[in-house]
């Protein structure tokens, strides 16, 4: 095995993190290419990459950990007073009341329990590239499983429903909002639209590395594209299969787009950066959201069976239920991975902000070294504190 190098910088007191990440590194052979950053009470304290063309400002697509970003955003509308999450979302977009979804709620939606994960035959890539190309085919969608009793991922349509809201209540995108908001005032490395002339930073995401027997139980365990997980997966759509899931971002319209469930593109830098605003003082800017909207979106909603992830897929409002998943941290720590093995997460009660990217796809949608990397970094924030 050869040896990987591990760039960047660490604060005193977090050697043990960087130790932790090259043990990472090196059982991968530096294969995945990686970043790992983390923010301490706002002040960061990790800043670390490996691997063959990455750098600390190398940015590649987040998936799923994009939803962390769309629902801080509506986190702030709801704190503005702007939203209400109780109430129904055709209240702001009649059109959505087509096909039995008068009364789910945009907390339904949030919490994965609204039904309509998908659409009859799939989405095409084009739509999959624009937000309210989805809002129009989900409108007249019936639900696939009751609303308000079930839980079911809602892998590509979530925030474009949550997005079209927005755009009917304020005139603004989810992603306008997010870039006047949030990342522009903190100069942060993540984008909902990569502009052109960043593009040339952006490193695809690699397809991910099998052996013969765990592709064989992939494939024998992977679900039928008309059951539950494939239609939330768009699997149902003629000819898309898991590997075009992974290779989204790798789409320059999706990029520039950045649609808000699963668009996103950034750096781990960009990822921690955007957590430790949202729960600390910054550059002596207060933290974005305040301990009622905090108290809001961070108090457990589901926590059983989710019909399209399976077991232990608990979810806050908008967030996934970090706490509930990493003991460790603290019961209301919020945040959301990404199907290559991306993660970003926040945890308030340690003041622990969390970020992660890899560049080759974790086998099987998850990035198990994500949990280490937290576990390590806790312990070090936990004795640094005494």
């Amino acid at each position: 095995m050869s040896t990987i190098e591990v760039h960047g910088t660490v604060a005193p007191g977090f050697e043990a993190v960087r130790a932790e990440y090259a043990e990472v590194v090196a059982q991968e052979n530096g294969e995945s290419g990686s970043q790992l950053a983390a923010f301490a009470h706002g002040r960061p304290v990790v800043d670390l990459w490996s691997g063959a063309q990455v750098t600390g400002e190398t940015l590649t697509g987040l998936l799923s950990s994009t939803k962390g970003a769309a629902a801080l955003v509506v986190a702030l509308l709801v704190q503005d007073g702007m939203l209400d999450l109780d109430r129904p979302v055709a209240a702001y977009w009649p059109e959505f009341a087509d096909g039995g979804k008068v009364t789910i709620t945009l907390r339904q939606v949030l919490t994965n329990k609204f039904g309509a994960i998908g659409v009859d035959g799939g989405f095409s890539h084009a739509e999959l590239a624009d937000d309210q190309l989805i809002a129009e085919r989900i409108a007249g969608q019936r639900p696939f499983f009751r609303p308000g009793v079930l839980q079911g991922y809602g892998g590509f349509v979530t925030f474009a429903i949550l997005g079209e809201v927005v755009r009917r209540l304020m005139g603004s995108s989810i992603q306008e909002l997010f870039e006047e908001r949030v990342r522009a005032p903190y100069d942060l490395d993540i984008y909902l639209g990569l502009p052109a002339a960043l593009d040339d930073r952006y490193l695809p995401i690699l397809p991910w590395l099998a052996t013969p027997e765990t592709q064989a139980a992939f494939e024998a365990n992977s679900p039928g594209p008309q059951s539950l997980p494939g239609i939330s997966y768009n699997l149902n759509a003629p000819g898309f299969t898991a590997d075009d899931v992974l290779a989204l971002p790798n789409d320059s319209r999706l990029r520039a787009n950045g649609p808000a469930s699963m668009g996103g593109v950034g750096s781990a830098r960009g990822l921690a950066g955007m957590y430790a605003a949202a729960i600390s003082e910054i550059d002596g800017r207060a933290p974005l959201l305040k301990p009622d909207t905090l108290a809001v979106f961070t108090t457990v909603q589901t926590a059983g069976h989710d019909l399209v992830r399976g077991a232990n897929a608990p979810y806050l409002v908008g967030f996934e239920a970090k706490g509930l998943r990493l003991p460790f941290l603290g019961a209301n720590a919020f945040g959301h991975a990404g199907a290559a093995g991306s993660d970003g997460f926040a945890d308030p009660h340690s003041g622990l902000a969390y970020g992660y990217t890899r560049r080759r796809a974790a086998f099987g949608f998850n990035g198990p070294e994500n949990d280490r990397l937290a576990a390590a970094l806790h312990r070090a924030i936990r004795d640094s504190q005494g």
